[in-house]
């Protein structure tokens, strides 16, 4: 066991809402479906690309931008994953999947955001947890709450977190996105515009890899971290410090790919790996009514949302 690995344990140690045996099951890690998930999210952005290139329309491409920015959250959640060391058995298999095929492309790194996740995990909704400021400001006017997706959907918010990740200090609420060092996105990203290039659709990588990157994942992601814990208690408990929104198959596309809608789950026992997060849900709803649960994302944002 590794010493990030060790952490995670003891954090999630003290964690009894279900018997150990069920526990120990759900915990399972699989290079299986490490590799399947792994391959469905390059998948889906690869079908995107090649439906846009062959059916080239206005309306062929705004569904290519909106499945590829799901798929990059979907990477980032999948990168999740390997940050808690569960997304494959294999430990040389989840690290280099991790840092190299999931959070290096869209910008992301795992040493960095291992570090800060860690953190948040530690000191849920406490002065201490660096996801506080994205979480803390709500409920805000149903305006205030426009102008952030406005800004999200026209790539100010991209391009204010790329600015922020050059500082040496990162601002608050933007710890998930420091780097380690900019060399593993920049080799990604070049070895995915020259492949593109080769197959003579060189134009997919602005339009079809950076613009989804700099609008709708950044929507996507406000979203999700409206949802997993603005409004929540502060009071250490864990089945109501956290939100598990339900999610229809809509939602499942476009907002919460592999299962990161079960978010209660994920804080009682961040060792279950996200394919195991809806067995978790059924063994711990059955038992615990009091999780703090909400119907939909739209309920959550209405939540969110005041005058």
């Amino acid at each position: 066991m590794t010493d990030h690995d060790a952490q995670f344990a003891r954090m999630g140690a003290s964690a009894s809402y279900l018997r150990r045996e069920t526990v120990q099951a759900l915990s399972r890690r699989s290079d299986l479906w490490g590799l399947w998930l792994t391959l469905h999210v390059w998948g889906v952005i690869i079908a995107a690309w090649v439906m846009a290139a062959v059916w080239t329309h206005p309306l062929t491409l705004l569904l290519a931008i909106l499945l590829v920015g799901s798929r990059q959250h979907g990477m980032a959640i999948l990168m999740h994953d390997a940050a808690h060391g569960v997304l494959f058995k294999t430990r040389v298999l989840n690290e280099f999947v991790g840092k190299w095929l999931l959070a290096a492309p869209y910008g992301g790194d795992l040493i960095a955001y291992r570090h800060y996740h860690l953190k948040h995990h530690r000191y849920t909704q406490s002065d201490d947890d660096p996801d506080l400021p994205l979480s803390a400001k709500f409920p805000v006017t149903r305006a205030s709450l426009r102008r952030k997706f406005i800004r999200d959907l026209t790539g100010q918010t991209f391009f204010r977190l790329r600015m922020a990740g050059l500082k040496a200090a990162p601002e608050p609420g933007m710890e998930a996105f420091q780097k380690t060092s900019p060399v593993p996105t920049l080799v990604t990203n070049a070895v995915l515009f020259a492949g593109l290039a080769a197959t003579g659709h060189w134009w997919i990588y602005p339009v079809l890899w950076l613009l989804p990157l700099a609008t709708w994942f950044m929507a996507v992601l406000r979203n999700r971290n409206i949802a997993e814990h603005a409004l929540t208690t502060t009071d250490g408990n864990v089945l109501t410090q956290a939100r598990t929104t339900k999610a229809g198959w809509l939602a499942r596309v476009f907002l919460a790919p592999y299962w990161v809608n079960y978010h209660v789950e994920h804080h009682a026992y961040m060792y279950v790996p996200c394919w195991q997060l809806p067995h978790l849900h059924s063994a711990m709803a059955a038992q615990h009514g009091e999780m703090e649960i909400q119907p939909s994302y739209r309920q959550v944002l209405k939540l969110a949302a005041t005058g």
